[in-house]
């Protein structure tokens, strides 16, 4: 597994993009939890990170990594029928940011980031622990916002 510390100074690819959330309301809670699930256990062993923005029905989600593990997982989400209207905003390569995220929620309000778990008793996510941010996680997750608010 790749080594996917903070900041590590290691250049990885990174891909954002945005999308509608199709799935209904009522079975949000649980049908997100078991994409967190599956998202973390599969993204940790392909050595990808990221965080996801989740406002009403809209995601902004970056993931960085491999560039050709980034890619084929892009293809899966562009097929996957629970997305809709999905669209890349943008790659680069930089250093890795979200190190310690296989994958995290991140606030529409400023309000702190909140690193999921998923919560198989109660049927969908629940928080971890919080930590504290990076100035470099600060501003990708700010330009995440931007993204979704626009």
């Amino acid at each position: 597994m790749a080594d996917t510390t903070d900041s590590d100074g290691d250049q990885v690819f990174r891909l954002t993009y945005r999308s509608r959330l199709r799935v209904p309301q009522p079975d949000r809670k649980a049908e997100l939890g078991a994409i967190f699930s599956t998202a973390r256990s599969k993204n940790s062993r392909a050595g990808i990170t990221g965080a996801l923005l989740v406002w009403e029905d809209h995601i902004v989600q970056s993931l960085e990594g491999d560039e050709e593990a980034v890619r084929a997982l892009y293809d899966v989400i562009e097929r996957d029928p629970r997305h809709d209207r999905v669209e890349m905003l943008g790659t680069e390569t930089a250093a890795r940011v979200f190190g310690r995220w296989s994958m995290a929620r991140v606030t529409e309000d400023d309000e702190p980031d909140i690193p999921l778990l998923m919560n198989r008793d109660k049927g969908g996510i629940s928080p971890a622990a919080p930590r504290a941010t990076t100035l470099e996680q600060d501003a990708a997750l700010d330009a995440m916002r931007e993204q979704i608010r626009g």
